[in-house]
């Protein structure tokens, strides 16, 4: 607060009274003046449940979760659309090839692919999160598992309408896209989606030992390189020996990568095989360029969010953004360089 100074005036009045001067002092002030303090408010945004980020469009908790099925091979490169996930899982199907189950929820890209069928292992995913699920069609099996979820909304090449389309510069079955904003339109249960992880906050520091790079080795030729990048703070993925590039030209790097270590059901590579994501295992969380072990866990019911915990029982933190998680199996080990 900035205040006037006291002032005062004397006044002399000089009369001849008896040869004596008289002084008369008069006193002025003014009145104290503050200079307004101002403040400015922050504006608040909603929490992308999935990504732990501000949402400031707020449409990530105004809708389900969106999971779709995307094919891996060579042939299916590029992908379009992962980049945008908030989440992203890789699990191995039959032959021992891996595919991708993309959730998205915070972004909706026009262009999302090559779609492909759907799998056992997506049941376990998306049971938690319901919403909505988008597919190319399946093998009977699969169609009947992923149809066990309850109030998952099941949307195929058959019955998504304009909300899929095939591009004819491409053969098929690598052809066919999704259009996310479409699909949402299908609505979907429960909105927002619950989250997945925890998240560190800015105060926080990730734990862990240092890490360069480490390999994920899947079976064939589908182990995935991933390696940390200082400028951008997240893991860069290269598949096939070449730089994961989406067809937007823009580099697969999350924030998190998680490794699951899990029980697939009826072997490796069988037609009927599944990751087994009830119950608990082993775990790596690559956070912040590091790498900190723990344990995944499950309740009985399917409907539980996968828990993740480190090594001393304390909740395991992402940094906000996007997180892949590796669904490896048991008896697996990982190569990592510090």
């Amino acid at each position: 607060m900035r205040k006037t100074p006291l002032v005062i005036v004397a006044v002399v009045v000089i009369a001849a009274i008896g040869g004596l001067a008289f002084f008369h002092f008069h006193k002025t002030t003014t009145t104290p003046t503050t200079t307004p303090t101002t403040t400015t408010t922050l504006p608040q945004y909603p929490t992308a449940p999935l990504t732990g980020l501000p949402d400031p469009s707020g449409l990530s908790v105004k809708r389900p979760a969106l999971t779709v099925k995307i094919e891996n091979t060579p042939e299916a490169l590029p992908q379009w659309g992962v980049d945008q996930a908030d989440v992203v899982y890789e699990e191995i199907v039959n032959g021992g090839i891996t595919r991708l189950a993309a959730i998205f929820n915070s972004h909706a890209p026009a262009k999302v692919g090559p779609v492909r069928s759907v799998r056992p292992t997506d049941t376990q995913v998306v049971w938690p999160l319901g919403g909505i699920f988008a597919y190319s069609g399946g093998a009977p099996y699969a169609v009947a598992s992923i149809s066990t979820v309850p109030g998952l909304k099941l949307i195929d090449e058959s019955s998504a309408g304009t909300a899929m389309f095939r591009d004819l510069n491409l053969y098929a079955p690598h052809n066919l896209f999704a259009i996310a904003p479409q699909l949402f339109a299908f609505g979907g249960a429960p909105v927002p989606p619950p989250p997945l992880f925890s998240y560190r906050t800015s105060k926080e520091t990730a734990g862990g030992r240092p890490v360069v790079s480490f390999i994920v080795p899947f079976p064939s030729y589908y182990p995935v390189t991933w390696t940390w990048d200082t400028a951008s703070t997240s893991w860069d993925r290269t598949l096939f020996a070449k730089a994961d590039v989406t067809g937007t030209g823009v580099r697969e790097s999350p924030k998190n990568v998680i490794v699951m270590w899990v029980n697939y059901v009826n072997g490796i590579g069988t037609e009927a095989s599944y990751a087994n994501l009830q119950g608990s295992g082993t775990a790596a969380f690559f956070v912040d360029g590091k790498e900190t072990m723990g344990t995944w866990s499950r309740g009985v019911s399917k409907s539980d969010v996968i828990q993740y915990k480190t090594a001393n029982g304390k909740t395991a933190l992402m940094t906000r953004g996007q997180t892949w998680v590796e669904l490896l199996n048991v008896g697996t080990a990982l190569t990592v360089t510090r």
